[in-house]
């Protein structure tokens, strides 16, 4: 299995050059070590930043250089600072071609829960509804079990929704999954995870058709 810098080295392969990208909290924002060499990415953060780098070496933080998820960033040259209404202005304009999130639940019909759970204190639901309503695409980054060993991939949401039918592909310790025709489609499998593991952690509607091919990190 994965975990969670696994995880996002594998969801790096899907960046294309050229390509305008927002990072969500948590695994997510380990993506932006891991870009493709070769390729010309500009990552944006909801809080007011273009051209977002790597995390910086210890010793080397700059507390002024934050991130959504308030931790400290590099930025490269050429990057923009402004105001969030400037950041979600873009957003909202659909100028973010990829928006990589992570979730506690996703449907098998793209539905995305990642925002709340009930009973417990939250700041808000921050960016992520204005970024599932906008992006062109979307990537879930996540873990498919949760600590009581049930299943995230599930046939509808319990969990407040933040969006609708909006994810088109996730990511998890287990494998790479296409999420279309209201079915999680197996598109890899991670190394050393068997089908039968697949199964038991996917309670929405799991598609596999033919050999499932090894994860390619």
């Amino acid at each position: 299995m994965l975990d969670k810098t696994g995880i996002a080295r594998r969801i790096a392969k899907e960046v294309k050059d050229g390509m305008y990208v927002n990072l969500g909290i948590g695994i997510p924002t380990l993506v932006a070590n891991y870009i493709p060499e070769g390729i010309s990415v500009v990552l944006q953060s909801e809080n007011g930043l273009l051209g977002m780098g790597p995390f910086p070496f210890e010793g080397e933080e700059d507390a002024d250089l934050i991130n959504a998820g308030k931790q400290t960033i590099t930025t490269l040259p050429g990057s923009a600072i402004f105001d969030s209404a400037m950041s979600f202005g873009m957003i909202r304009a659909g100028k973010v071609d990829l928006t990589i999130l992570g979730a506690m639940e996703v449907s098998e019909n793209g539905d995305i829960a990642n925002w709340k759970i009930p009973g417990k204190m939250v700041k808000g639901m921050g960016g992520a509804m204005d970024l599932v309503a906008s992006a062109q695409n979307i990537i879930v980054a996540m873990q498919q079990v949760n600590k009581n060993g049930e299943s995230k991939l599930l046939k509808t949401c319990s969990l407040p929704l933040t969006g609708v039918k909006c994810v088109k592909k996730v990511v998890t310790e287990l494998g790479v999954y296409e999420v279309k025709n209201n079915a999680f489609y197996l598109l890899e499998m991670a190394k050393g995870v068997t089908i039968q593991q697949i199964k038991e952690a996917t309670s929405g509607k799991l598609v596999i058709e033919g050999k499932i091919p090894e994860m390619n990190l």
